[in-house]
């Protein structure tokens, strides 16, 4: 179940990367980490203007869209997403992301990929009376012409928000995002990120699901039952081939599954004991640690944003999770061992980047490491990076957030 490395053990750590310098060298490195996730943290009052922000636009945006004459968008409902409501944002709370969710009921979706990830969606009753049958295009369900018609809406809704300088950026190659650019004169710009959602219900998960989620000594079994009773999203696409310098132009916009909601569960009750990070209770580092790998990546990526620019903070979120089956208990994960579980987290990382093998925690046989979907150059740069990182005892962490 995974083995917890302490300073008890001695002044001596042994991982499979090699051996570590001595406990005072440790306690050193523990220390840095507790001052750059101190420079991480969100200002309460600045966390809570710009959700408050981004709140009232959404809720206008959204109001203005269940108007529309064509009455296809007339239930679509906002689901918070993303790093900011995962409480793992980092530096500054200027970026936003909202699932907006539409239900479907009893639909066939036929995978389109060897991996179970990328869907063709077809409704299986009479679609004359349903709202979205103008957007069936030979039969199946456009993503493509889905998320045009609702970027027009935003468009036309923007312009009926007074009291906000709000600009819609253009179409970023194969995002499923509507990416609006929210001017706050106090703290600047605001990103947020509009992906619309197919919520599907009556259904179970894909069969590429099946053997995902392994989280039964984490978790438990009865918390994995259950969220596999909840409905499962999908959302626009475009898949990506790197080989082809961005997303193939053979591959038209198609729906990719999406389990954002459970994770955001998981990250918010992440404990083996329930009681974990609660008030008077002990604190883990499972989320300090996601925190510190994605800034590590972040770093790297602003020097080197070209070559980089394959890696992102999901890759991170993806380590994380599988670590927390490899080493399920919360004593695993003490928040006095930060630098340990930090360097093990890792260690993790770059075993999967190593293999070339990253698997979706919810699809298995989704490698988000494979050739095509991460390139290889990428995949060199950064391991070499985070050495040279290591042997400068993460000196790249001193520079300015």
């Amino acid at each position: 179940q995974g083995t917890r490395f302490s300073r008890a053990a001695g002044d001596q750590v042994t991982r499979s990367s090699g051996a570590l310098s001595s406990s005072e060298k440790d306690r050193n490195l523990n220390k840095v980490l507790r001052n750059v996730l101190e420079d991480l943290r969100i200002r309460s009052d600045q966390k809570s203007r710009a959700a408050k922000l981004v709140n009232e636009v959404v809720d206008h945006l959204l109001r203005s869209i269940r108007k529309d004459s064509a009455g296809c968008f007339a239930a679509i409902e906002k689901l918070a997403s993303g790093s900011y409501y995962e409480n793992v944002k980092i530096s500054e709370p200027n970026e936003f992301d909202i699932m907006t969710t539409i239900r479907v009921d009893r639909i066939d979706f036929t995978d389109m990929d060897s991996e179970g990830a990328f869907y063709q969606v077809a409704f299986k009753r009479n679609q004359g009376t349903n709202p979205l049958s103008q957007f069936v295009c030979d039969g199946t369900l456009s993503a493509e012409k889905m998320i045009c018609h609702l970027r027009k809406l935003i468009k036309e809704a923007v312009k009926t928000l007074s009291g906000h300088s709000i600009k819609v950026e253009r179409k970023k190659p194969g995002s499923p995002a509507v990416t609006l650019r929210i001017e706050d004169k106090e703290h600047g710009p605001i990103s947020l990120d509009m992906v619309l959602a197919l919520e599907v219900h009556s259904q179970s998960w894909p069969s590429s699901t099946t053997d995902g989620l392994k989280i039964e000594n984490w978790l438990g079994t009865k918390v994995r039952k259950n969220f596999r009773m909840e409905p499962f999203y999908l959302v626009p696409k475009q898949p990506l081939d790197v080989t082809q310098g961005a997303q193939s132009q053979s591959h038209k916009v198609m729906w990719r599954i999406s389990f954002s909601h459970i994770e955001k569960k998981m990250l918010l009750n992440h404990g083996n004991l329930k009681t974990c990070c609660e008030n008077g209770s002990s604190k883990c580092c499972r989320k300090p640690c996601l925190k510190l790998l994605k800034h590590l990546i972040q770093k790297l990526k602003a020097k080197h944003p070209r070559i980089l620019a394959s890696v992102c903070s999901y890759h991170a979120k993806t380590t994380l999770f599988h670590a927390c089956v490899k080493r399920p208990n919360d004593e695993m994960w003490s928040f006095e061992d930060l630098d340990i579980c930090f360097l093990q987290l890792l260690d993790d990382f770059v075993e999967y980047l190593q293999a070339t093998n990253l698997p979706h925690f919810f699809i298995p046989n989704y490698n988000l490491f494979k050739p095509g979907l991460f390139d290889s150059r990428c995949r060199e740069v950064l391991l070499r990076l985070i050495e040279t990182e290591r042997n400068k005892d993460f000196v790249i962490f001193s520079g300015p957030n």
